[in-house]
């Protein structure tokens, strides 16, 4: 710790703040473009509103290499590795003193003390705001700069192994997705060329109203902070804003509540059934997102889960389980999954009574369905232990992370040369 020295971070970085999106600014947003990182883009991995390349600042494009820090309303949240038109509501922080590297400085920033610490200082109560003023005056201490490439490397090498996990996942959906389109969508299944077609569908096929394979659907519940003697059933719930987490096969543990006996009775979640998001949303992302429940998920979460009150728990028998499944994520990639969505009150909620009488779906054979079903239980069950393991390694670095940065755990390794 002697080489150590203590600096405030606003004498080693400068911060770019990202690009408003206004009544003045609009006429930047485009159908194709850069991608803008909003902060619920940024944690959920998706893209849901694009900026124009040509129009946009490009001190407001962020890089791969670039670190993109949380100023507005979820404050202190770190990312890299992102490409695209950083928001408003984010900063881009530069190093700009060769004393500090990058990498260490990410991590830096993603320590809990940190975390807690911008949160402590942040402004406003119902949307809190960091200032570039409070983010300069951070206390960080720096060792020597081979030491802080050595502690990076080692959270690195943690960080790398979960991105290896997560592309294995997204192939796996990917593969998953495409053999759903490829079999009932492109109608080359199986044995295509002996079907006889009628009407764009072979003729043993046959078309019903979804609610007809729906053979079980409720609510979900949100429960009671504490547990009293109405309120005594512990469990798990699942928001649609968890519905990303848990396709990528993480069981996020961060809402645990207490519910009436009868509705956990009428409302645990059981391999086989997908939890459909029925209200809130946001600006580019419909409603109608959906997870799939496999026993691996629910030993992950070790106790009882439901769906949350804005989603609906569904549940078939009738049908393959993940048959109904891909055909929902068929409807939300096209973009048929609005037709059932409604604004009201400042909130969008799902229409869906109407959607179970009206949404027609296709159902092919039962052994063409169970055998998709087989094949993408697979890759379900392989998202989950991937999921399931990258838990642990980002357990390993959380462990570590406080203990290299302050200097407690002392680094003696070498950088091998690449």
């Amino acid at each position: 710790m002697k080489e150590w020295k203590q600096y405030r971070i606003g004498e080693l970085v400068d911060l770019s703040q990202g690009q408003v999106i206004n009544a003045q600014t609009n006429h930047l947003v485009v159908k194709e473009g850069i991608p803008l990182l909003r902060i619920t883009d940024m944690i959920n991995g998706t893209k849901n509103i694009f900026i124009d390349k040509v129009k946009v600042s490009q001190k407001n494009v962020a890089k791969s290499e670039d670190i993109i820090y949380t100023r507005t309303g979820q404050v202190g949240l770190v990312f890299k590795k992102q490409f695209g038109v950083v928001h408003n509501n984010c900063f881009k922080v530069i190093p700009k003193d060769s004393n500090l590297d990058r990498i260490f400085l990410y991590w830096f920033l993603k320590t809990n003390s940190i975390y807690e610490y911008v949160n402590g200082v942040a402004s406003g109560s119902a949307q809190p705001d960091l200032p570039h003023g409070a983010f300069k005056s951070i206390s960080i201490y720096l060792p020597p700069v081979p030491t802080q490439q050595r502690i990076a490397s080692i959270l690195s090498a943690y960080d790398d192994l979960i991105e290896v996990n997560n592309q294995r996942i997204k192939l796996l959906e990917e593969t998953a997705r495409e053999l759903y389109k490829e079999w009932f969508v492109r109608m080359r299944f199986p044995e295509y060329k002996k079907a006889k077609f009628k009407k764009g569908i072979p003729t043993d096929w046959r078309i019903e109203p979804i609610g007809k394979v729906i053979d079980y659907h409720i609510g979900g519940g949100w429960g009671n902070d504490n547990r009293d003697n109405q309120f005594l059933v512990a469990g798990y719930v699942i928001r649609g804003t968890d519905i990303p987490k848990v396709r990528a096969g993480k069981a996020n543990q961060d809402v645990y509540r207490f519910h009436k006996a009868s509705n956990m009775k009428s409302r645990e979640l059981i391999e086989g059934d997908i939890v459909f998001e029925t209200a809130g949303g946001s600006e580019g992302q419909p409603l109608g997102r959906t997870c799939y429940i496999t026993q691996e998920m629910l030993d992950a979460y070790g106790d009882k889960v439901m769906a949350a009150s804005f989603c609906k728990q569904i549940r078939t028998t009738s049908i393959p389980s993940l048959y109904l499944y891909y055909f929902l994520n068929y409807l939300y990639d096209t973009g048929m999954i609005e037709a059932y969505q409604v604004q009201s009150t400042g909130i969008s909620n799902y229409q869906f009574e109407p959607f179970l009488k009206f949404q027609q779906i296709i159902l092919p054979k039962d052994e063409l369905m169970q055998s998709f079903h087989d094949k993408a239980i697979l890759m379900q069950k392989q998202i989950a232990i991937l999921g399931q393991q990258n838990t642990q390694l980002r357990q390993i670095i959380d462990r570590l992370l406080p203990r290299l940065i302050s200097g407690k755990l002392e680094v003696k390794e070498k950088i091998k040369a690449n």
